[in-house]
């Protein structure tokens, strides 16, 4: 009984590991992986959306799920940045991970949303060229296709406005980004 007790200690702990690596390793910079806008989803309304649309455009491409508290509370501050920096061509994708269409169109009216609702619900492949394996995740991409940069995790209006400030600015000497 003692041997099954340390071998279920070990794996768990082999486990928890790992995924603490994995986590750690998907957040911070993330500069040299492309953002691929091969993928086509299905909008909240049920209108088809390629995301090769949105070339050529600053985006925040933000993976999230109504249930998630930390997304709940990044959405105000995403409508409030669509606002500001439409003039510059800004955008922000909403892509939810884990929500039928039905359950999202009454979330985006009680939040405001005013950027795309995208259903990634059954899209299995794009969470994992996204590395969305946790919520939220914004991806910070300048209208060259570069991206500038990759966060898990929810931050305040302000750290997301410096981000998204940086899109309009050059990419950085050397990095080719």
């Amino acid at each position: 009984m003692n041997v099954t007790k340390s071998w279920v200690a070990r794996w768990a702990i082999a486990l928890g590991l790992a995924a603490t690596l994995t986590v750690w390793g998907m957040g911070y910079g993330a500069r040299d992986r492309d953002p691929n806008f091969a993928f086509t989803l299905h909008d909240m309304n049920g209108a088809e959306v390629h995301l090769e649309d949105f070339r050529g455009r600053p985006l925040l491409v933000n993976f999230w799920a109504t249930w998630c508290a930390p997304c709940r509370h990044e959405i105000p501050a995403f409508v409030e940045l669509v606002e500001k920096y439409k003039a510059q061509n800004f955008m922000v994708l909403g892509i939810s991970v884990d929500d039928k269409p039905e359950d999202l169109i009454p979330f985006a009216a009680e939040f405001k949303m005013n950027y795309p609702v995208l259903v990634g619900l059954g899209h299995d492949d794009l969470q994992e060229h996204y590395g969305a394996y946790s919520l939220p995740v914004s991806w910070f991409i300048r209208a060259d296709g570069t991206v500038d940069y990759k966060h898990t995790g929810t931050q305040s209006k302000d750290w997301f406005e410096a981000r998204v400030k940086r899109l309009f600015e050059p990419a950085p000497a050397g990095t080719g980004q």
